[in-house]
This record gives C-alpha cells, sequence and structure tokens, in this order.
C-alpha cells in the first residue's frame, strides 16, 4: 500500500482546491441518493478564499500516487466556541479500508489541539430507513471506532414545490389567530439595516436554543459587521436568501426563518434557521413565519421545486410544523463529539 502524503490546500490554486473538493463531492455521492447534500465547488472556494472573521477554514489533501484519496476539512471558530474544532473526513469509494482516513482523521485532531481545541465535533449521514443511531453505517461505525460519540440525531426531510396555495393560507389564517399584536416582514436578500440588530441578536442564539443534544455549543457573538461578512460571501457563493421575522409590538425581532438558494443548483433551496425567543413562545410564530416565507419564495422563484430541511429528531415542535407542510423523510445525520 502507498503511503499518504498529506497537504494542505491552497483555495487559490484550481490545481490543488479542485482535486480536493472532488475527492469530498465523489465520497458524498457514493451514499444512496438524497441521503446527502454536498456543497458544489464554486460555493466553497468563494468561502475559504473570503473566510471573514468567524471562523478560520482549512482543507487539508491526501495525495496517493500523485491522486487525491482523502478531503480533510478544519473548522476553528474564532469569536465563540473557541475550545471547539469542527472536522470532516472523505475517502473516496475505491481507497477506503486502507488507512488512509485514519491518517487523515489524526491529522486534524493534531491540528486542532496545535489550536487549543478539546471538543471535536464531526457529522455522518446515512439512510433514513438504518435508524437513530445508523448502527453498521460506514460513518458512525468509523466515527466510533475513534472515539466520537453521537450527540444529536437530525433527519432530512425534503418538501416538493409549490405548496398549494390554499394550504398556506389555511395554515397561515390558523396561525394568525394566535399572534395578534406582532407583525410578519418578508424580503429577500441581505437583512434591512433597521432590522440588523435584532436579527443576529437573535439567530446568534439558535446553536443552544435549538435542541443540542450532547454537543458542546455556547451561544454565537452577536455582531452585525460579521453578519455583512457573511451576507458579502453568500453573494460570492451564487446564493440568494430568502427570509421572514416576526416583530412585537415594540419592533423587536422575536422570530425568523430563512431559506438559501443557489445558481449552483438550479430548482433546489434550503431551509436553514428556524428559532422563536423562548418568551414569546406558544404564539405560533414558528408557523406563521415558515409558512410566509414558503409564500415568498414560491412567488419570487416558481422555478425551485425541492426544499431541504434538517432537524433534531427530537425537536417534536418544528418536525410537527414541517409535517403539517408536507415535508417527506428521506435520510439522517449523525452529530458527533469526541473530547480530547
Amino acid at each position: 500500500m502507498s503511503e499518504q502524503q498529506i497537504i494542505e490546500v491552497d483555495p487559490f490554486d484550481p490545481g490543488r482546491f479542485d482535486p480536493w473538493h472532488h475527492a469530498y463531492l465523489i465520497a458524498e455521492l457514493a451514499a444512496p441518493p438524497g441521503v446527502t447534500s454536498p456543497w458544489q465547488l464554486e460555493e466553497v472556494r468563494a468561502m475559504m478564499q473570503d473566510q471573514g472573521t468567524r471562523h478560520r477554514l482549512i482543507g487539508y489533501a491526501g495525495v496517493v500516487d500523485g491522486r487525491v484519496v482523502t478531503s480533510g476539512f478544519l473548522r476553528l471558530p474564532q469569536l465563540d466556541n473557541t475550545d471547539a474544532a469542527e472536522l470532516m473526513v472523505h475517502v473516496v469509494p475505491d481507497a477506503r479500508r486502507r488507512g488512509y482516513g485514519s491518517a487523515m482523521l489524526a491529522h486534524l485532531e493534531q491540528v486542532a489541539s496545535e489550536h487549543g481545541r478539546s471538543v471535536l465535533q464531526a457529522e455522518s449521514s446515512w439512510p433514513y430507513d438504518a435508524g437513530h443511531d445508523g448502527a453498521g453505517e460506514p460513518g458512525p461505525s468509523f466515527a466510533a471506532a475513534r472515539g466520537y460519540a453521537l450527540a444529536l440525531g437530525d433527519v432530512k426531510r425534503v418538501l416538493h414545490l409549490p405548496v398549494r396555495a390554499e394550504l398556506l393560507d389555511t395554515l397561515a389564517a390558523e396561525a394568525a389567530e394566535r399572534h395578534e399584536g406582532f407583525t410578519l416582514r418578508s424580503w429577500a436578500g441581505p437583512v434591512p439595516d433597521e432590522l440588523a440588530e435584532g436579527w443576529v441578536r437573535l439567530t446568534s442564539t439558535l446553536g443552544v436554543e435549538a435542541p443540542t443534544g450532547e454537543m458542546h455549543r455556547e451561544a454565537e457573538a452577536a455582531d452585525v459587521a460579521v453578519l455583512r461578512e457573511a451576507e458579502a460571501n453568500q453573494a460570492e457563493q451564487g446564493r440568494t436568501k430568502y427570509n421572514t421575522v416576526a416583530l412585537d409590538a415594540a419592533g423587536e425581532v422575536v422570530a425568523y426563518t430563512d431559506v438559501a438558494t443557489t445558481i449552483h443548483e438550479p430548482g433546489k433551496a434550503y431551509q436553514w434557521g428556524t428559532l422563536v425567543r423562548p418568551d414569546v413562545r406558544g404564539h405560533r410564530l414558528g408557523l406563521a413565519v415558515k409558512v410566509a416565507n414558503l409564500q415568498l419564495l414560491q412567488a419570487e422563484r416558481p422555478d425551485i421545486e425541492l426544499l431541504t430541511t434538517y432537524n433534531a429528531e427530537v425537536n417534536a415542535h418544528m418536525v410537527a410544523v414541517n409535517d403539517r407542510l408536507g415535508f417527506t423523510p428521506i435520510g439522517r445525520l449523525g452529530e458527533f463529539q469526541k473530547r480530547l
């Protein structure tokens, strides 16, 4: 067996970067259809060329006989969660079970440790029918053998668009009966200046207010400048966001949801976050903002045919909302964690 050489990837060098991403992509697509939702080449290139201040992102290629067979990725938060590192390891199908993935993971763990990170986090996908813990599936088995415990189980769901206007109108009217005194506002693109402070205050808590299981997380730093960095990078990636918020009587953002589209995957959209501030829950604001955002998306983007979302399996409220909208489960995603 030839020895693997691990090389840091320069996102400005297509000769290094493109094969690194290709190894990641074909490893993701080796899963059964629909199980994974890989990031596209130009999205990742833009993300890594202009990283901003929130994260440091590092890619590593595992090269054997001149060919990239493993793709390693490391995300190091810089403003919050600075004891944590997010890792990804992908091995091309015909080079598996030769120790290359284990060697890449050990390298990523070493780099994370050198940066003072003691909490290592990773994800893996598997078919929905394989069950909550993915027992016997390649990703979960690889993680467990190397000390990573399943800390949170998510379910991937898809919704075929358009949703009938009559259903959306019915759900919107049902929610409106419970949220008197709140105002909904929807838009496409960057967050309006007058909403930006409230937006970051609420969205920065998604990681701790949504179910986290055993995952170690703290709220993100709420910073409008960082929001603007992210929006600029999303534009470079070819993404457009569609957003809806609920405002209380004082004009404060108390609930939000956002969906992203990308020029690199025509016909597809991805549900990102949805959150209602704890003190105003019980007013059907989660349902209200999701319905309003779907109405916006369908009005402005009739070309979108498939909407994908991920929810923690234990998030009964949001799962119920998605069930009513017509989402169906097609895959699972496990969030794994290891402490050094």
